[in-house]
């Protein structure tokens, strides 16, 4: 840029990312961003269940890199069609290719596993289920309070919050969208909250947390407006009363979803490494601590894992009372939630004196970024529809 105030050259010794205008900055420590947790610590939702039918899951993973990856390249289209409608193309080709396997007898004779992950006429699935439910508020009964479940319920609250944070951050990424501010993070968090508190009116077996899957298909199909999400959202909140229609893609075989978590989950994880271009990897600190969060964030929640399936009950296991042993065990089973935990401590006590660590750490790529007035382009980005601004600012 030319005039008196442009800045000098950075020296050639110095380590030199992209511009940010081509980062897409997103978090303000590089070190304990969440984003790869979220993504890499699903793993075992891969291909292991792509192994149960691998005659069906295999297909997919290939099909999917060749309708995402290749075609789009080899097949110059007026429009992106082969990148943006690559997961239902694959589905429905699976799908019925599974359906073929199935009408011609191949699992007559399997085991029951494989029968249960293979074939798409599960038993009494679609016929069991009903034409219309509506659900209502309290439909399983009046609800009950516990004062030790309701503060298990808040620390696995608090997990699925670390893993939501890491799924915001890599859509804001994906959606060349700026750092997300504090306050709009927190803006996001909070209605997941309501989210869940509505789930639990309505009996949901499950609370409300960012799904890392849609987070991936954002990536893949380079699609990124809310008003796709909302029209969505519009479309499940319609089809969820119709029973049979959901039965039918309950009908799906769970190794092509298990097909489909290989792409989406990598496209969250890659998300997360790809902010460590903005730290100083040839610092011998940087490398401890990711390194070492890393193992601890797969190991730690390993045994936890492995401790509760074989003796039924986790590691603690104590006498205490309000759900203690749940306080405990539901947190380190997360691997999102022990990588980032142990890298934020690292990170903040680790040589955090030292004049240079800073840099290296990151932290001056996100000053601007702090606030929600301090960038023009944050309105533009995380302004929220039908003037709602007034009622829930961001500072």
């Amino acid at each position: 840029m030319a005039g008196g105030g442009a800045a000098p050259p950075p020296k050639q010794e110095e380590l030199q990312p992209h511009p940010v205008k081509d980062q897409l900055p997103s978090v303000s420590y590089c070190i304990t961003s969440p984003p790869p947790w979220p993504g890499f610590g699903l793993y075992e939702l891969g291909f292991p269940g792509v192994a149960k039918c691998v005659e069906i899951g295999l297909p997919e993973i290939i099909l999917m890199l060749i309708f995402s990856q290749y075609l789009p390249h080899a097949v110059h289209a007026a429009k992106p069609v082969f990148d943006r409608f690559s997961v239902i193309f694959t589905i429905a080709i699976v799908w019925l290719y599974a359906y073929i396997l199935t009408v011609s007898g191949a699992y007559k004779n399997a085991r029951t596993k494989t029968q249960l992950h293979c074939r798409v006429d599960r038993s009494g699935l679609v016929g069991g289920a009903p034409w219309i439910s509506v659900p209502y508020p309290f439909q399983w009964g009046a609800p009950t309070f516990d004062a030790g479940e309701s503060f298990a319920m808040m620390v696995a609250a608090f997990v699925a919050l670390v893993e939501s944070s890491g799924a915001f951050i890599a859509v804001s990424r994906y959606a060349s969208a700026t750092m997300i501010p504090p306050s709009v993070l927190g803006r996001g968090i909070g209605w997941q909250g309501i989210g869940t508190l509505l789930g639990a009116f309505f009996g949901t077996a499950n609370g409300t947390a960012v799904s890392v899957e849609n987070a991936g298909l954002l990536a893949l199909t380079h699609v990124g407006s809310r008003r796709v999400v909302q029209i969505s959202a519009g479309f499940m909140i319609f089809f969820s009363v119709l029973g049979k229609f959901g039965a039918i893609f309950a009908s799906i075989p769970l190794p092509i979803f298990a097909a489909l978590y290989c792409i989406l989950f990598a496209y969250i994880g890659a998300c997360g490494l790809s902010f460590l271009q903005f730290c100083n990897l040839n610092s011998f600190r940087t490398k401890f601590i990711m390194g070492f969060s890393l193992f601890m964030g797969l190991s730690v929640p390993q045994y936890f894992n492995e401790y509760t399936s074989v003796a039924g009950y986790g590691p603690v296991h104590t006498g205490a009372r309000w759900q203690f042993n749940d306080m405990i065990n539901v947190p380190f089973s997360s691997k999102p939630f022990v990588a980032v935990l142990v890298a934020f401590l690292l990170d903040n006590t680790i040589q955090v004196r030292d004049s240079g660590v800073r840099r290296d750490r990151g932290y001056h790529w996100w000053d601007k970024f702090r606030s929600f007035k301090t960038d023009s382009r944050s309105e533009e980005f995380y302004s929220l529809p039908f003037n709602l601004n007034k009622f829930f600012p961001s500072v």
